[in-house]
């Protein structure tokens, strides 16, 4: 499971790399899919529940799950990116929001909130505590910063499949939910809203907006459970 989560760091660091004023998310795709077969490897996310891509890009409004289009990214934007590596048959699965050219103060604030609150949450990821204690770090950082998360959308436990149980939501009461044990992986991701946390699935099944038109922003991370605390399998 440490390779497919290095493979899947790895392409995601070159693809941050490769977001910039006027490049697509299409671009961005065909490349996912040129070093996924360097690698050997395989994507998560295509073919999955009918998925037609290797990528979910979701630019500012969008939340989760955009698809890649030949629609150029602008200065200003905000891109989530999120993406998964089927690797001897294991999954890993990651993901991060990244500037596009020079952002506005505010959207600053929201990329720094929600990949600050995924770390929050991850520091509760450790034997003898219960999954919601990871919830709760998440939902009481982002709140503080004045900003809501997604209700509808939640992390999971990640293995031999992409999705597997418990599921990891990103509010919740400390001291309740499963207790965590060594041994258990999980993708913990933060998704926050600029404003209110509701969403809305666009009509092609598949992108989910803000319903009030805010940014959103999204980080996540492959994380195990061990006796010496979590390790973020999916950084390098």
């Amino acid at each position: 499971m440490r390779a497919a989560c290095k493979i899947c760091a790895e392409i995601l660091i070159l693809l941050r790399e490769q977001v910039k004023p006027g490049v697509t998310t299409m671009a961005l795709e065909e490349f996912a899919n040129s070093e996924i077969l360097k690698r050997k490897a395989k994507p998560a996310f295509k073919g999955y529940y009918k998925y037609p891509n290797s990528l979910c890009c979701s630019p500012n409004d969008r939340v989760v799950h955009g698809m890649p289009t030949r629609v150029p990214l602008k200065e200003g934007d905000i891109l989530s990116l999120d993406f998964g590596i089927l690797y001897n048959d294991f999954f890993g699965d990651s993901a991060l929001t990244i500037p596009v050219g020079t952002i506005s103060a505010g959207a600053r604030a929201l990329v720094a909130a929600t990949e600050e609150s995924l770390y929050a949450g991850i520091d509760k990821a450790v034997p003898g505590g219960r999954l919601f204690d990871i919830s709760h770090a998440v939902q009481s950082y982002v709140e503080a910063k004045g900003f809501s998360v997604v209700r509808d959308y939640v992390g999971h436990g990640i293995g031999r499949n992409l999705h597997e149980e418990p599921q990891v939501p990103n509010f919740g009461v400390p001291g309740t939910g499963v207790r965590l044990k060594a041994g258990m992986v999980l993708a913990i991701e933060p998704m926050v809203n600029e404003g209110s946390y509701e969403v809305r699935t666009l009509a092609d099944g598949w992108t989910v907006v803000t319903c009030d038109g805010g940014y959103s922003a999204h980080f996540e991370h492959t994380v195990a459970i061990t006796d010496k605390g979590p390790e973020i399998l999916t950084r390098i």
